[in-house]
């Protein structure tokens, strides 16, 4: 029904209109009596076999739904509904933001991609606290967390810092974004040392707790050989829980969309189907070159329940959905879990 009815409908509109006017929908529907049951009934996959246990959180399925869709955490409870085993909230930053100018999202239905150059548009970290103090769902969230867009990379691990104190008490495990490239100079922060001393600082709060969250890092696509080596030596030495590969890339090679429309889309990240191979190649690297105990999420690309499972196979100990959820629609999540209990 979604993809024969309600995605070609909801393609002919603006895409970033689509997602508020979809989240307003979802969060009307579900104060119905019923819709809670039935989108359950649907879409929820229970299974002992599809549990994972990891940094000590035991997540009742592998699927989660990525940083971005989310971002001020106003649908944790309906998207659990739909059958997701965590949810990322973010990016997050100390102060609210509306991001970079319209129109900044953009559908490649060809290439099943999407462009985003959002620019973590936000209402602050403090807005989101309140918000998941007050949730009822007990599904897995992580706070995915960066900086203003108006803080320099000089000062930039105050905005790190304050965000993570502020989601401590309210949200299952932290990952830092320094790898969008929607916030000017931002992945300058994942030069090794930049990166380094972001990490350890944050790590030094976190250990100041009684009981120390899970530290995630998310990395770009786009970093080379010796770039990719240095996250997985920096990601030892600061003790991280995980890596999340990856984010959004820069790249628009292979693209079947005209040059004509990408060039006039502009700048922004690519996510989607044309991610799906060099995202997987990052998560088997990964998975071969950290010890066991820093585990990897994988992202980027996930259109098909094989996809998913390719990313597992090579090493993912986790998988995320972002434009796969758009694309197919929350049958994917049940689909891609029935396909894991397949293996």
């Amino acid at each position: 029904m979604y993809k024969s009815i309600l995605r070609p409908l909801l393609f002919q509109l603006d895409p970033e209109r689509v997602h508020y006017l979809t989240a307003d929908a979802v969060k009307i529907a579900n104060k119905l009596p019923f819709v809670k049951g039935v989108s359950q009934q649907m879409f929820q996959v229970q299974d002992p076999a599809l549990e994972r246990e990891l940094f000590g959180l035991k997540f009742p399925n592998p699927v989660g739904l990525a940083a971005g869709f989310d971002k001020d955490a106003k649908l944790i409870d309906e998207f659990a509904n739909f059958g997701f085993g965590f949810i990322e909230i973010g990016t997050l930053t100390p102060k609210p933001q509306a991001g970079n100018e319209k129109p900044r999202l953009f559908r490649l239905p060809q290439d099943q991609a999407i462009i985003n150059r959002m620019g973590f548009n936000n209402e602050g970290v403090d807005a989101a606290v309140r918000r998941l103090a007050k949730r009822k769902s007990n599904i897995i969230v992580g706070g995915n967390i960066g900086k203003n867009k108006s803080t320099p990379n000089e000062e930039a691990i105050r905005d790190y810092l304050y965000s993570f104190k502020a989601l401590f008490d309210v949200v299952d495990y932290f990952v830092v974004n320094v790898s969008s490239p929607n916030t000017p100079d931002l992945r300058a922060l994942q030069d090794k040392e930049p990166l380094k001393k972001l990490l350890l600082t944050l790590q030094e709060e976190n250990n100041s707790h009684v009981k120390p969250k899970p530290l995630l890092l998310k990395i770009a696509p786009d970093l080379n050989l010796n770039q990719l080596n240095d996250i997985i030596e920096i990601a030892i030495e600061a003790r991280l829980s995980g890596i999340i590969a990856t984010n959004t890339t820069v790249s628009r090679a292979g693209l079947h969309t005209s040059p004509d429309k990408i060039s006039a889309m502009g700048a922004g990240g690519l996510s989607g189907k044309p991610l799906t191979e060099h995202a997987t190649q990052i998560v088997r690297h990964l998975r071969t070159f950290l010890p066991q105990e820093i585990r990897v999420i994988g992202v980027g690309g996930i259109m098909t329940p094989e996809d998913a499972v390719e990313k597992l196979q090579a090493g993912a100990d986790l998988i995320q959905l972002y434009t796969g959820f758009i694309y197919e629609g929350p049958s994917l999540i049940s689909r891609i879990n029935k396909k894991i209990l397949t293996k």
